[in-house]
């Protein structure tokens, strides 16, 4: 266990590296949202596009690794909603709170992290999930939230969630990867360089990104946040393990790979929707700073035990 902690603690100190340098100024706000544009839209797209490009659809569209996946997230998430409207939270809020309780920093951070530590292989694996996530999860709250401000569901609503997926680069590009593939076309040598080049500034680039924007978050309403960080560090990756192994009988490579990114931190984007619509931005804060720093030692006792299943 010691050896994956070692593993995986160079990913952390580059977090604490951008968070270091994003609490003392050295790298202001703006300078981290440019960071994160640039990882977002050109870095980790360019990685995902090599990877999907380079594999063919019946390699990952596996459905009882959706279907397990889908579920376990899914029971997780009615969970915490039913903890939230307990707690006579508005659905607003419920949805997002729900939200950190499953999108884990699964494009940032689970990538590159799973790539390296086992093997480029998972990347269509966790490509799967993070499409899940996208299209299925992140269509659901801005439907949830749209829904509860116009008092009604609309085809308006709709259309901005179909035009929010079309617009996401890691969905374009791995859209664009798997229809590369699909048309059998070799990727020409300077193209697989470029993209090669580009998609290696993704790691440093994204866990610096991390890092630097969690120096402008704090830890306020900690009992809440601490309560969604446990569900997404504990409760999620404990429900897909039970979901992949023991429901849905997922091959164990697969499945160890969807149990490591499951156990991963509460995602950026949660925080980005949460700010976008002005519904608990400081609680998504607060469970994004928590998780980071606890998944230090939790990601690292997850991936130690998957590592013995295949």
């Amino acid at each position: 266990m010691l050896s994956i902690f070692l593993q995986t603690l160079p990913f952390f100190l580059i977090i604490g590296l951008g968070y270091g340098a994003g609490r003392s100024g050295f790298f202001p706000e703006e300078a981290t949202a440019w960071l994160t544009k640039f990882v977002f839209y050109f870095a980790l797209s360019a990685m995902l596009f090599r990877f999907s490009a380079n594999l063919t659809l019946s390699d990952v569209l596996d459905w009882n690794f959706v279907l397990a996946y889908l579920a376990a997230t899914t029971l997780v998430y009615v969970l915490a909603t039913i903890v939230a409207m307990v707690r006579r939270v508005g659905l607003e809020e419920t949805a997002i709170e729900a939200q950190c309780a499953v999108i884990g920093n699964v494009g940032f951070l689970g990538v590159p992290m799973l790539a390296m530590l086992m093997g480029e292989a998972a990347i269509g694996w966790v490509m799967v999930m993070l499409a899940v996530d996208l299209i299925v999860f992140g269509s659901l709250v801005v439907i949830l939230i749209t829904g509860s401000r116009d008092g009604r569901m609309s085809l308006r609503i709709f259309r901005t969630v179909g035009l929010g997926l079309l617009k996401n680069p890691m969905i374009v590009s791995i859209l664009l990867g798997l229809a590369w593939s699909a048309l059998r076309l070799p990727i020409p040598d300077p193209i697989n360089a470029f993209v090669r080049i580009l998609g290696d500034a993704a790691t440093p680039g994204a866990l610096f990104a991390i890092g630097a924007s969690l120096a402008s978050k704090s830890a306020e309403r900690a009992s809440v946040a601490g309560w969604l960080s446990f569900c997404k560090l504990v409760l999620h990756p404990g429900a897909v393990a039970i979901s992949a192994l023991l429901l849905f009988e997922v091959q164990p490579y697969a499945a160890a790979v969807m149990i490591a990114a499951a156990s991963l931190p509460v995602a950026g984007n949660v925080f980005m929707i949460a700010q976008h619509y002005g519904v608990a931005p400081k609680r998504v804060s607060s469970a994004i700073l928590i998780s980071t720093v606890a998944a230090i030692v939790t990601v690292s006792l997850v991936i130690g035990w998957v590592a013995r299943l295949y």
